[in-house]
């Protein structure tokens, strides 16, 4: 019966524990889903992994060895101290001497190894870090030859997770000798003491019987407490995985739906009112300050502005990637923290400065757009992104696979795949986010004068290092320092602004004595 009920309970437990870790999974998941940007960064990329892996693999081996162990061993303890108290009496006491001392010494350990799993684990997170920036940057390493260097630094972040997890375990080490020390000094002390009882006068008290049984049960309590030792190893490994995936689940995004969202966007109109914003409450100073601006639907706007001006941050405001710090940003006459979010994000199509394609073929990928979008919605969309050009000379064409990342296309062909992605989505607002960085200056041109035929009610927003790229726009916005320098045509501020001008001759190889002559 042992060997069967054994076998049975081995089997369940491996199922109850492997479906434990995939909820866990499946719920972390999901909860990340549901993260905004400011949500994911507080957490970092790497450490979310390394919880869905190793935290929750600890969790995992430590919840079976609970529900087949903690409730058998706990039981034997009991059993087996009762039966000796019925055959001992008073001798078998000497077993609840040790509670104390065992208590104190565990209390002892666990206050000891917890900080040094805590910190282990964050040390968890920077070797999955240092893993993720060497895959993610593999053609930089190898084109500058620094494999060694990688080599050497994620070495080192691996011995320092070994010294802590040795530091770790040295001090859980103490536990196994500890109880052997308690519960062999137990039997010393029967065997003297119990022999002394049988071979004395007070024999009648106890006899060679029963000495023999409850040496017995000594050695079961012995090896129940062993099995107890080794679930608390696991235990207090686990613990702080555990804590750490809780923080997970219970971490509440900083973007919700309103109580009554508004789940139609009329226009594209945006207007901004007083706005300035910040990344984290702890920052020093604010990304954006004091912005105004209106923009009107169909229009194109252009944004210019040096590294660090904060134009990025600009248009996250419009698709509530992030809410403001102070002010109020509005689409279509509505407060965009009115919108349900899933119908703002539809409706404000945003091609970020870091485009991303998924491993599977490029309709698939550029259904990510609109997953009922028909064959001939996909291919407008790429003949307006001017993405057709290449994808027809493809031996698949709209079937051929795309490598993760996009590894297996040109910086310039990933960038017409996902403006053309974000075209299907049939937006109100389209912004194109340095999109068109790696595309040369004709097929830029095309794509705006695309643009301008098949989507004029479309308000398009476009943030660029060329002023040729957004030199037609109907007004420019320039950037500086977080704020807005100036708005104006290209004529207007041609004429006026210095930062357009130095940017505008530097491109075009002009000097100042042709600016006079302009």
């Amino acid at each position: 019966m042992s060997l069967f009920f054994g076998s049975w309970a081995g089997i369940t437990c491996s199922r109850a524990s492997a479906g434990l870790a995939k909820n866990l999974r499946h719920d972390l998941f999901e909860s990340v889903q549901g993260f905004s940007f400011s949500n994911i960064d507080k957490f970092s990329a790497s450490s979310l992994v390394t919880r869905m892996t190793t935290d929750i693999t600890n969790v995992q081996m430590a919840y079976m060895m609970i529900i087949r162990v903690a409730v058998r061993a706990p039981l034997m303890v009991i059993f087996s101290f009762t039966l000796a108290y019925m055959m001992g009496g008073r001798l078998s006491l000497i077993f609840l001497f040790t509670i104390p001392f065992l208590g104190i010494g565990l209390a002892l350990v666990i206050k000891n190894a917890m900080p040094i799993f805590r910190t282990v684990f964050y040390k968890y997170d920077k070797l999955n870090a240092s893993v993720q920036e060497n895959i993610n940057g593999i053609r930089v390493v190898k084109s500058f030859v620094r494999e060694d260097y990688e080599f050497n630094k994620f070495n080192k972040a691996a011995d320092d997770v070994r010294k802590d997890f040795t530091k770790a375990e040295m001090i859980l080490a103490f536990n196994a000798p500890m109880m052997q020390f308690c519960l062999y000094l137990v039997m010393v002390f029967t065997l003297s003491f119990g022999s002394y009882l049988v071979i004395s006068s007070h024999a009648t008290i106890l006899n060679v019987g029963q000495l023999s049984s409850i040496l017995t049960y000594s050695f079961q309590i012995l090896i129940s407490l062993m099995m107890l030792s080794m679930i608390f190893v696991m235990v207090t490994m686990a613990a702080e995985s555990a804590e750490r995936i809780v923080a997970v689940l219970n971490e509440k995004s900083t973007l919700t739906n309103p109580e009554d969202p508004i789940y139609e966007v009329p226009n594209g109109d945006i207007t901004f009112n007083n706005v300035s914003f910040k990344y984290s409450t702890k920052a020093d100073r604010n990304a954006l300050e004091n912005i105004n601006l209106h923009i009107k639907s169909g229009q194109t706007i252009g944004i210019l502005g040096g590294t660090g001006s904060s134009k990025t941050s600009l248009i996250q405001l419009i698709s509530r990637l992030y809410d403001t710090t102070e002010g109020d940003v509005l689409v279509g006459g509505h407060n965009v923290k009115d919108y349900d979010l899933v119908t703002l994000r539809d409706q404000v199509a945003v091609v970020l400065q870091k485009n991303e394609l998924f491993s599977g073929t490029i309709a698939e990928n550029l259904r990510w757009g609109n997953k009922d979008a028909t064959d001939e919605e996909i291919k407008a969309a790429c003949e307006l992104a001017c993405a057709d050009e290449f994808i027809e000379l493809m031996p698949n064409k709209y079937e051929t696979h795309i490598e993760q990342g996009g590894s297996n296309v040109s910086g310039g062909q990933k960038q017409r795949l996902c403006i053309a992605r974000a075209l299907l989505k049939k937006p109100k607002v389209l912004i194109l986010d340095d999109s068109t960085s790696a595309v040369d200056t004709k097929t830029d041109a095309k794509i705006r004068d695309g643009f301008k035929k098949f989507i004029p009610e479309t308000t398009k927003i476009i943030i660029a290092q060329r002023i040729a790229s957004v030199q037609d726009a109907d007004q420019i916005i320039i950037m500086n320092k977080g704020t807005i320098a100036d708005i104006g045509t290209h004529d207007e501020l041609l004429a006026r602004n210095e930062i357009y001008q130095e940017t505008y001759y530097s491109q075009n190889k002009k000097d100042g004595d042709d600016h006079g002559n302009e």
